[in-house]
């Protein structure tokens, strides 16, 4: 009887692996076809001047450096304001808040954050940053005008809200993941609670952190809903030379060219989108490489 119940065991594992296997190969395959095939239809438009070029009417001549360079800037105020708010909201709650209700119902309301549809932020963006108010009176102003408007800041702060649920979760479970034994030792020398998180826990979370964060930040990338919610511009000739200035968005960009009528604009899309799949595989490529890389220099 233990050894039908222990080949049964091995049987249901098998099983499982299978069908993750079958299920990972699916996922492959369909990426490789959408990828073959979008290559093919944007390969004629894959050349330099489309790196080069800004958008324009005639689609000979159109390029992506506009929407490329919004993306870098709003990417960089992204990184920028959402690192430092969400690591130091986990450090806060796993290492220095109380275990009670309150820290239980922050920690429930971060959890669905994470789940809430982009479009939501969007809105909010959309009333906080852009227009600068809450409710009927306002909120951020500079100068005589409130809001940031149809700019960089407005984009990069809402895609900052999108995705620091996401940094703060991934952060918090690479906390945890330190052994007590590493807090124990340094409270057993005599360090403080600072000492003890800056010098020993947040370096050996800190594979796990920069994983969270980059995948957190190759989401954002790819988000249409929350830019388009803001108002950023669909054709952009310009690059953005401050953070107040209007943008466009590789997404965005993509948008307008998939609604032209003409086929070539189609083309070009295509292309646009094969540029955005590169960038989001290279960034969980790179979450990937740093995450083994840093995992082994704090093991030493």
């Amino acid at each position: 009887m233990f050894k039908t119940s222990l080949a049964l065991r091995h049987f249901r594992g098998r099983v499982f692996y299978g069908v993750c296997l079958a299920g990972s190969l699916v996922g492959i395959l369909l990426l490789i076809v959408l990828m073959n095939d979008i290559r093919q239809d944007g390969f004629e438009y894959f050349t330099r001047h489309f790196f080069t070029n800004y958008p324009s009417r005639k689609p000979e001549i159109a390029g992506f450096r506009g929407a490329i360079m919004g993306t870098l800037w709003v990417m960089t105020i992204v990184a920028a304001t959402a690192f430092p708010i969400g690591v130091g909201a986990a450090l806060y709650l796993e290492e220095y808040a109380k275990k009670n209700r309150l820290t239980s119902l922050i920690q429930t309301n971060i959890s669905n954050l994470a789940g809430v549809p982009s479009i939501v932020f969007g809105i909010l963006g959309l009333q906080l940053f852009v227009r600068g108010t809450i409710g009927y009176g306002p909120a951020i102003c500079i100068g005589e005008s409130c809001g940031f408007g149809r700019s960089v800041m407005s984009g990069a702060l809402t895609l900052t809200l999108l995705i620091l649920p996401v940094v703060i979760v991934a952060s918090q479970e690479a906390i945890k993941s330190v052994p007590p034994s590493i807090r124990e030792a340094s409270y057993g020398v005599g360090a403080t609670r600072w000492q003890t998180v800056s010098s020993h826990v947040l370096p050996q979370a800190m594979p796990g952190i920069m994983t969270g964060m980059i995948l957190a930040l190759s989401r954002a990338i790819g988000e249409t809903a929350p830019i388009i919610m803001i108002g950023a511009l669909t054709f952009v000739a310009f690059s953005p030379e401050t953070p107040l200035d209007p943008f466009t968005a590789m997404p965005i960009q993509v948008l307008n060219w998939v609604s032209r009528p003409q086929a070539e604009f189609h083309d070009l899309a295509a292309t646009g989108i094969v540029v955005l799949l590169i960038t989001l595989l290279t960034m969980n490529t790179l979450a990937v490489v740093l995450r083994i890389k840093l995992g082994r220099e704090s093991a030493r």
